[in-house]
């Protein structure tokens, strides 16, 4: 016991201090007071993609009364707010709970071995300024560092690429310095990022082309909420803001339950609302009505209808095709034709990774997660005292981070009162040849598709499965008990014989 309890030992120990690491800390404080606890983050500054991306326009695809912490009402006027904004909360909230001062910045973790023996993980850290290779020891790893990389985003490999004589950018680094106005721009990609660009840029650009290789489902809302707004006149602020959250959180369950069960109306309502803001424009099913079910893929909001009355007016237009190679001045397309530019920009999607790429070793084995199945959607089998937080495809992500960090606290708290200090999923005995299926499934999203086979499984029954469900997850993650005879409580020198075995 004393060996471990050095300087540098921690009963829990936060890897991320974006939006997930800081709620997860502000719970720990909250509910697990007794708690010793230390944020390691690998940047130089907290706030994770409020404060990596940095590119024109940069915004919330999901309301802040959910995307918000529960516990901390959002109050700035907009719902769909800019990054600087959510960057600003999410300082605060660290800054007015004294949590800016457990972080550790350019501290970048690499492993982490677990030792059954002394019940403590041993995290070896690479300090990014010098880098020094330190050890921390923690009872408790909580992974809240985000689902993709940070060192570099997706580009698929383009013939030609070294060839263009204008600028390339990347939205995940985006240049300071770079001056469009004027120019001619094309945007590779049609996703979320893509649709928030080109509106942004077609206020200065000479004209912005948006290069997509098949339609994305969009969907035009107002960026201010009014009912929240009255409701905040009318109510207490935290009352206000909790029956604005339950509001919004229905609304997103209604949308995505009806994407499943009648995809058919939907879609033609989607495509409705697009053509009346579009006005009267020609191949409009050639470049939006895509060839997939609304919420296959995440849907594209559209604040204000801001990117819809950008291609109206013609200071953006769009073009589907596919292409061929990268010129001296511009793109090659298979139609034949050519797409000049001053400025390609390649909103081409995340490079996604699984617990920040930090390598797990447990009792001297290295773990494969894509070999493990995920307790809950958050643990992994016969993995100890590790968390992951990994929000939810079809509804704001804080709602799952929320959730995940109250859980946390729910099974540190009973360690105390059984006085244990290992918690390990376990597959029962008529289990242990359980099939996996994917992670997430019904959803084709390029990020996901390509590291589908780094992810975890999911089973065929509970606790095994990844509902992706908002309000099922409040029941069973929220509320159900903790000694579910899955999760298995243990103390030093009790070894388990046998991980990862999925079939």
């Amino acid at each position: 016991m004393l060996s471990i309890m050095t300087a540098d030992y921690f009963d829990v120990v936060i890897v991320g201090a974006g939006l997930s690491g800081i709620g997860a800390a502000w719970h720990l404080q909250d509910k697990c007071p007794d708690r010793r606890y230390l944020i390691l983050e690998e940047r130089e500054a907290m706030g994770g993609t409020w404060d990596l991306f940095r590119y024109p326009g940069i915004r919330s695809d999901s309301d802040m009364y959910t995307l918000g912490y529960k516990f901390k009402p959002w109050q700035e006027g907009k719902a769909i707010a800019d990054g600087p904004s959510i960057l600003k909360y999410i300082r605060e909230t660290a800054s007015e709970n004294a949590i800016d001062q457990k972080i550790r910045y350019r501290h970048s973790v690499t492993s982490a071995s677990w030792s059954s023996d002394d019940a403590a993980w041993t995290i070896e850290v690479k300090k990014t300024d010098t880098g020094e290779t330190v050890s921390i020891r923690c009872g408790f790893l909580l992974m809240c560092a985000g689902y993709y990389n940070y060192e570099q985003g997706y580009l698929p490999e383009f013939q030609g690429y070294d060839r263009f004589k204008g600028e390339i950018v990347h939205p995940q680094h985006w240049p300071e310095d770079l001056d469009y106005a004027g120019k001619r721009i094309v945007v590779v990609g049609s996703g979320a990022t893509a649709v928030t660009l080109v509106p942004e840029l077609a206020r200065k650009a000479e004209h912005v082309v948006m290069l997509q290789r098949s339609p994305t489902y969009m969907g035009s809302a107002p960026d201010t909420d009014w009912k929240a707004r009255l409701l905040r006149w009318l109510l207490p602020e935290k009352t206000a803001y909790a029956i604005t959250r339950w509001k919004n959180i229905q609304y997103q369950r209604w949308i995505y339950w009806q994407s499943r069960k009648a995809p058919g109306f939907v879609r033609d309502k989607l495509l409705k609302m697009a053509r009346k803001d579009l006005g009267d424009i020609a191949d409009f099913d050639k470049h939006f009505v895509p060839h997939y079910d609304p919420w296959d893929q995440r849907l594209c909001l559209v604040p204000n209808s801001d990117f819809f009355f950008a291609v109206r007016d013609g200071d953006a237009s769009i073009v589907t095709d596919t292409i061929v190679e990268f010129t001296e001045d511009g793109i090659s397309l298979e139609s034949g034709e050519q797409l000049d530019a001053d400025i390609i920009i390649t909103a081409t999607g995340l490079d996604l990774r699984v617990l920040g790429d930090v390598k797990i070793n447990v009792d001297g084995q290295p773990i494969d997660l894509a070999k493990t199945l995920s307790y809950k959607s958050m643990m992994f089998s016969d993995v100890p005292n590790l968390v992951s937080t990994f929000g939810y495809i079809n509804a704001s992500w804080t709602l799952k981070a929320d959730l995940t960090a109250e859980y946390t606290c729910r099974v540190l708290n009973h360690m105390t009162e059984t006085g244990t200090r290992q918690c390990t999923p376990r597959l029962a005995e008529h289990e242990l040849d359980m099939g996996g299926r994917d992670w997430i499934e019904c959803f084709s999203s390029g990020y996901i598709r390509r590291k589908i086979d780094l992810l975890p499984r999911q089973g065929n029954t509970a606790p095994w499965v990844n509902t992706q469900s908002y309000a099922l997850d409040r029941k069973t993650i929220g509320k159900g008990p903790i000694e579910d005879g899955f999760l298995q409580f243990s103390n030093c020198h009790e070894r388990h014989i046998g991980v990862n075995r999925v079939a």
